[in-house]
């Protein structure tokens, strides 16, 4: 019995603490693991995994678009046309919010099968989220740990992975880890981390005695260089990934207790190198592209200590907790005065050095953990700038990847410590509450809307859930809760020039010219290089009849964002206004180049090609506009207007009525008035060029 228990123990120290060789190995007889059960009950396995995620993610795959999807999405559209946009997307790295050209042109194939269709889109991505999980298993059964495909479900099921795998713009996240997984997978086939009479895993999950000289020496080259595209990919994917080859040396140290420098670093050398380059390009983006810099990022040393402390124990806390789950958590103030806030980094720094204290009693799998854990998140620890920290320290997709460490040390001491029996219950019962958990998390993604009323509910002091909801309700026409939102987020975030900007917009809607100039002046105030505050400040000048100062704006926004379509466009039309049709028409043209399914460039060009006699040229541009906006009711009437001068009039009527319902349904009196003339004696004046 006494021999026994020793055995057991050893077993366990080498699952979740240092690796322990197993002495002379034996193979196993031929017949031993044979049988149509043990064939298919991975299979089994890893089809469960897959329903019980898909089951638990339904309520996202009916979901549209939401904050930021645009970026990677709609605002990419220019690029998606053809294959010309696909190359810039590689080699023009500021045509990219971020950077990663491989997720980029997953959306352009995305666009080319089914435009902005977007189940396709959530499909897509928990598919990517499953098979991360599914390569978590194989790699947790590679590295002899028990409990893998708990872990692997712990991983799938868990409701903070829903931001990463419900969101379409963290397809980033998802398609990066499964590169990530897959690479380490192929650097093990080249280098196995268990070695030395080790016990090599079956399908199965059950571990069989092989000998020492097991692998793959022939396709070693094949495997280290199938790794190194993997991570090169996971890399363009997003830059997130680069902590691979610090993770494949903190693999060899957690297997031999050292690492060496021929048989584990000189490897990744290669890996590194691309790493640190990637990142640096990344860091720069973020700073000089993205906008991670000014006040909200002016934090001194001590209070990114404090940031990264809190993060830590928050961060482990949703995982072990899932409660109070929120897309945009409440920004906490980092006050190096506070005593209790040095609990946080301080406790956090003592379990780290616990660990290493205790590394030999409870072996080095708790450590190697918890360094996967704190190295992987490190980026967005406080100590560098990401944009996402303007509004929050902590997101859920930013602990996506760093989980996996401590699902599975969780996984695999539950499966040694506790019965057979026990575990599958215990787990069971977890598995449905994590799902359950994730389904409801998933509700919030339903449409951009749902989530910041969600979010709301849940933050009620996120200054700019209110600004977003306030710009979201300002669009459907509801400018008085528009209102009301935009003044609590200013009440929250006093110094936030885009809520000055965007409660500008709602009162320009409105009619309040007076008052949107005094909120654009204010935004530039702010913000001196704010290109959109500029566009929409001559938006406003120019309904005012004062076309020379609102060009000086939309020259001064051009300046500033030289790719800005609007600004083309809103500048072509005031010199539309302006009679000058040959500098309108330019603009136009350019405002198309920007942004090819740009709809109302695509009227504004047709109306001053009309206005220069050339009617056969500006009915292809209406067309055009009604092609990529059918419910688009003033360039239908413009096309009935001037298929009714060049002698058509049975198809004029047709987009006369087309023009008709949908002016009446849009609440366009104006422009019904004017069809219903049109409908009666075909004699207008030639309109103007408009204005968005």
């Amino acid at each position: 019995m006494k021999r026994l228990r020793k055995s057991r123990a050893n077993e366990a120290a080498s699952a979740i603490g240092s690796p322990q060789p197993s002495g002379k190995a034996t193979l196993p007889k031929s017949g031993a693991l044979k049988g149509k059960s043990s064939r298919l009950w991975p299979w089994f396995l890893g089809f469960l995994l897959l329903i019980s995620t898909f089951l638990a993610y339904l309520p996202a795959l009916r979901g549209g678009f939401v904050w930021d999807d645009d970026s990677w999405t709609l605002k990419l559209s220019g690029l998606f046309q053809n294959a010309s946009g696909l190359s810039l997307i590689w080699f023009q790295p500021t045509e990219l919010q971020q950077y990663y050209p491989l997720t980029a042109s997953t959306f352009w194939l995305d666009y080319q099968l089914w435009k902005f269709w977007t189940l396709p889109y959530h499909v897509e991505n928990v598919l990517l989220h499953v098979l991360a999980a599914l390569l978590f298993w194989r790699l947790l059964v590679r590295l002899q740990l028990p409990g893998a495909w708990l872990a692997a479900a712990l991983f799938a099921l868990h409701p903070v992975m829903v931001e990463s795998a419900a969101w379409i713009t963290e397809r980033k996240n998802v398609l990066s880890l499964s590169l990530y997984l897959a690479s380490l997978l192929a650097y093990e086939r080249f280098r196995p981390w268990v070695t030395g009479g080790r016990r090599a895993a079956t399908r199965t999950g059950a571990r069989v005695a092989v000998p020492e000289s097991a692998g793959h020496p022939r396709h070693a080259a094949l495997y280290y260089g199938l790794a190194l595209l993997l991570f090169v990919g996971a890399l363009l994917a997003k830059t997130t990934a680069f902590s691979l080859p610090a993770v494949v040396l903190l693999l060899a140290w957690w297997q031999h207790g050292q690492i060496r420098w021929r048989e584990d670093v000189l490897p990744t050398l290669p890996f590194f190198a691309l790493a640190l380059g990637l990142c640096a390009l990344t860091a720069w983006l973020e700073k000089n592209h993205v906008g991670a810099e000014g006040p909200d990022f002016a934090l001194t040393f001590p209070q990114r200590c404090l940031i990264a402390g809190q993060a830590f124990w928050f961060y482990l806390g949703k995982l072990f907790w899932p409660a109070g789950l929120c897309f945009v958590y409440p920004r906490w103030q980092p006050n190096p005065g506070a005593w209790w806030q040095w609990v946080y980094p301080v406790t956090a720094v003592g379990t780290i050095l616990g660990l290493w204290l205790a590394r030999k009693r409870i072996g080095r799998g708790p450590l190697t953990a918890l360094l996967f854990f704190v190295g992987t998140l490190f980026p967005v620890l406080g100590f560098m700038n990401a944009y996402g920290m303007r509004f929050s320290f902590v997101w859920d997709h930013w602990v996506y990847l760093s989980s996996l460490g401590l699902l599975a040390l969780v996984a695999g001491t539950a499966r040694f410590f506790c019965g057979r029996a026990m575990v599958y219950g215990f787990a069971l019962a977890v598995l449905v509450v994590l799902g359950s958990l994730s389904w409801r998390q998933c509700g919030m993604y339903a449409d951009a809307e749902t989530l910041w009323r969600v979010t709301l509910a849940r933050n009620p002091d996120c200054w700019m859930a209110h600004d977003n909801l306030g710009t979201l309700l300002a669009d459907q026409g509801k400018l008085a809760e528009a209102m009301q939102h935009f003044e609590r987020a200013l009440q929250l975030s006093p110094d936030d020039a885009e809520t000055y900007n965007d409660l500008g917009f709602a009162l320009a809607r409105q009619g309040k010219l007076d008052e949107a100039t005094q909120n654009y002046e204010r935004a530039l105030q702010l913000k001196p290089d704010y290109a959109k505050a500029n566009c929409n400040w001559g938006v406003a000048l120019a309904r005012q009849g004062r076309l020379a100062e609102a060009i000086q704006h939309f020259e001064r926004a051009l300046q500033l964002k030289p790719d800005y379509a609007e600004a083309e466009n809103n500048l072509g039309s005031a010199l539309a206004q302006q009679k000058k049709l040959d500098g309108a028409i330019q603009h136009f043209k350019r405002a198309l180049q920007l942004k090819s399914d740009y709809a109302e460039a695509e009227n504004n060009l047709g109306i001053a090609l009309a206005t220069q006699g050339k009617l056969a040229e500006a009915i292809e541009h209406f067309e055009r506009a009604v092609q990529l906006k059918p419910d688009y009711a003033e360039a239908h009437y413009y096309l009935g207007f001037f298929l009714a001068r060049r002698g058509n009039p049975a198809q004029a009527i047709q987009h006369f009525q087309q023009a008709l319902a949908l002016a009446t349904a849009q609440g366009n009196t104006a422009l019904a008035e004017s069809i219903r003339t049109q409908l009666k004696s075909y004699q207008p004046a030639l309109p103007r060029s408009r204005t968005p």
